[in-house]
């Protein structure tokens, strides 16, 4: 399945831009107006912390955005271009599950939980591969020379039995 992950990112940019506009409008006038008894004042800091949130996602899509898929790639090592290409996918899901979750839809029940599993499972096996190359390796020569260098060693019973009798005769 080839994903075409920087026409989706331009999409969700286009939607964070308007729902990050929207959202900020929003809270210009909920600021203008006074506290209405009907909401609690705490909507007002999760509005601003959302309006944060997604002024912050914009922020890294244009980041993103601002070099050529193929640009990006090239610099990449084929490990490297399988984490950018799942953390892209599981961003889009995740933003996708929120939208879900914003007109009404139970996420949980909608195929992008499986989405997100599958996505997370390859996330996984990458990172099995990442921690399998940072391990050492063993060295077998270093490793015996070391141990054999590092273990007590007995004397050998006729040079201490050499030692004491001269040390008896004077």
């Amino acid at each position: 399945m080839q994903i075409h992950l920087f026409g989706e990112l331009e999409m969700l940019h286009s939607w964070c831009c308007v729902h990050h506009t929207a959202s900020h409008q929003e809270l210009v006038i909920m600021a203008s107006e006074e506290i209405n008894e009907d909401y609690p004042v705490e909507i007002h800091e999760y509005l601003s912390t959302f309006e944060n949130s997604i002024g912050a996602v914009d922020e890294m899509l244009k980041t993103m955005m601002s070099v050529s898929r193929n640009e990006l790639l090239q610099k990449l090592d084929p490990l490297e271009q399988a984490k950018v290409d799942l953390v892209s996918a599981y961003t889009l899901n995740s933003m996708f599950w929120v939208y879900l979750a914003t007109q009404g839809v139970n996420p949980k029940e909608h195929p992008v939980k499986q989405e997100l599993e599958r996505i997370r499972v390859y996330m996984n096996r990458v990172k099995e591969i990442t921690d399998k190359k940072k391990a050492g390796k063993l060295d077998r020569g270093a490793a015996s020379r070391f141990v054999k260098n590092a273990l007590w060693e007995p004397k050998p019973k006729n040079a201490s039995k050499v030692a004491n009798k001269g040390k008896s005769k004077n």
